[in-house]
């Protein structure tokens, strides 16, 4: 069965230190479909960043980069598989260098936390408890 995936590319900075710290998070880079001025960050089977220098970027675009420590450009949120998976994974980014954002939303059923990475975009983790998807 068809799977569809979604690539997210995002403006960085730098994009070896950015490299790095997304596999301080775990997740690995596709030396495929990265060169000096792009890094694939495969999060998961379908979802993929492609983090680009601004140079890079701007060829895809006409419009101005966004300064995504100033403006928020997009909010990005992935799923957990539980909330010490949520933890976990935004601790990991605040080591490696990220910011943590606000604090944690916990709802009982659902439980998360945010960070922004190098270049300022904003990742949030996201646990849902199963039965309450189920309705």
């Amino acid at each position: 069965m068809y799977q569809q995936m979604i690539f997210v590319n995002l403006a960085t900075n730098d994009v070896d230190a950015s490299k790095k710290f997304f596999t301080e998070l775990g997740y690995t880079i596709n030396p495929q479909f990265s060169t000096d001025d792009c890094a694939c960050v495969v999060i998961s089977d379908t979802i993929i960043a492609m983090l680009l220098s601004k140079q890079r970027y701007a060829d895809f675009t006409k419009k101005e980069i966004a300064d995504s420590t100033k403006t928020s450009e997009t909010l990005l949120c992935l799923s957990a598989e539980s909330r010490e998976k949520v933890d976990e994974l935004v601790d990991k980014a605040i080591a490696a260098g990220g910011t943590g954002n606000e604090d944690a939303v916990d709802h009982g059923y659902m439980y998360g936390r945010s960070f922004d990475d190098l270049d300022g975009h904003s990742w949030e983790v996201m646990w849902m408890d199963p039965a309450a998807v189920q309705g």
